[in-house]
């Protein structure tokens, strides 16, 4: 028998699609929440953004965000599938969205109306740029990196500014909105009452820029591009071993100056120009042209034994593969498995009710004639 999860008998009404929504859905569902993903005619659109695809033929970015689930298809511009639309917001814990804003009221399914008829329901909305003067614009993970700023401080240092490689602000306003979901839930233990949070995008990438956002705000500082520096600490960079770059993270001056004796250069340690953080982050083109030039004698490997042994922070630029490889070797278990689809694991652990994978992400209306029952069943 399955043990009981930390979210068992949390319903979940999924209107959302794309990524950050799903992305908050599915982490409701592997710790066992029942997570109806509502999809219209055609189903979710990422379901034909390919390539790439599995040997099956399914998109990829659609099996990523939605394990755990079950889905029905609903026509909600239909009388008959709106009305069951409707009945399965009045039964769930959650609902989550992330169509333009204004949509759902227009459906009759926004947060007032649903709050009437259910008031205990945590109402999620995560939209591009809010819902006041920036609702009618559309959110794309692009728009809020530019329009943010992150793009600014993203690429090489006299290169063009650069999105990061993957749609991390989709990401954050999806971890974001989870966390907003858990609290409220948590309140409606004490109050009984649901209450409507909300996440977007512009939002998520401005509290991202974390210390860089933080210059501006305290000191007036406008941050740049700098590559792989860091604005703060030095050395902190990628150095080129002789078969590859190699991540050096040198966060005190303990570990300044033992990166120094491995490297063969100990004086640099005392040299005046960078005895201390301060120092070397004002001397740092003067200090990495040095470093520079004694990394290409060795190989990533090398460096990353050599370095470990006086525990200077080192590790290799990897690929995806090997990424996942590392994960793996380090014992993180970070591939999750379920019919053959893998996709990355849960990184939340928790000791006694962890996540598991009861669905494999399900097929375009897979459970559709079931649900429909069970809503049309007052």
């Amino acid at each position: 028998m399955r043990e009981v999860t930390a979210l068992d008998g949390l319903l979940v009404a999924d209107f959302s699609r794309v990524l950050a929504g799903p992305l908050v859905s599915m982490t409701l569902a592997d710790f066992g929440a029942d997570v109806i993903k509502v999809e219209p005619p055609g189903g979710d659109e990422t379901r034909s953004w390919s390539p790439p695809v599995d040997s099956e033929g399914r998109a990829t970015y659609f099996l990523t965000v939605n394990r755990n689930k079950r889905s029905v298809e609903l026509n909600l511009k239909e009388e008959e599938d709106l009305a069951l639309a409707r009945e399965l917001v009045r039964r769930a814990d959650v609902l989550v969205e992330n169509f333009r804003p204004g949509t759902m009221d227009r459906l009759g399914l926004g947060y007032e109306e649903s709050a009437a008829e259910n008031p205990g329901l945590i109402y999620c909305s995560i939209s591009g740029f809010g819902s006041r003067g920036g609702a009618n614009l559309p959110g794309y993970d692009p728009l809020a990196q530019a329009m943010s700023g992150m793009m600014s401080v993203t690429g090489p240092r006299d290169g063009e500014p650069n999105k990061v490689g993957v749609a991390l602000v989709d990401v954050m306003a999806g971890m974001n909105a989870t966390i907003g979901v858990l609290v409220a839930l948590q309140e409606r233990d004490r109050s009984g009452q649901g209450q409507k949070v909300e996440s977007n995008l512009m939002s998520s990438a401005l509290a991202a820029l974390e210390n860089q956002a933080a210059a501006w705000l305290n000191a007036g500082e406008i941050p740049v591009r700098l590559g792989n520096i860091h604005p703060s600490i030095e050395p902190f960079t990628t150095f080129d071993a002789s078969d590859g770059p190699v991540m050096i993270c040198v966060g005190n001056d303990h570990q300044f100056r033992s990166l120094c004796e491995v490297i063969g250069e100990p004086e640099l340690a005392d040299d005046p120009r960078y005895l201390n953080n301060v120092d070397r982050v004002r001397n740092r083109d003067a200090l990495e042209e040095e470093l520079e030039d004694c990394f290409g004698h060795r190989t990533v490997d090398e460096w990353i034994s050599r370095l470990e042994a006086v525990r200077v922070p080192v590790g290799p630029v990897n690929t995806i593969d090997k990424g996942f490889e590392a994960g793996e070797a380090l014992g993180l278990e970070p591939i999750d498995e379920i019919d053959g689809i893998r996709t990355p694991a849960s990184p939340i652990s928790l000791s006694r009710t962890p996540a598991e994978t009861r669905l494999p992400p399900p097929e375009e209306n897979a459970h559709g004639e079931e649900i429909r029952a069970w809503l049309s069943d007052s």
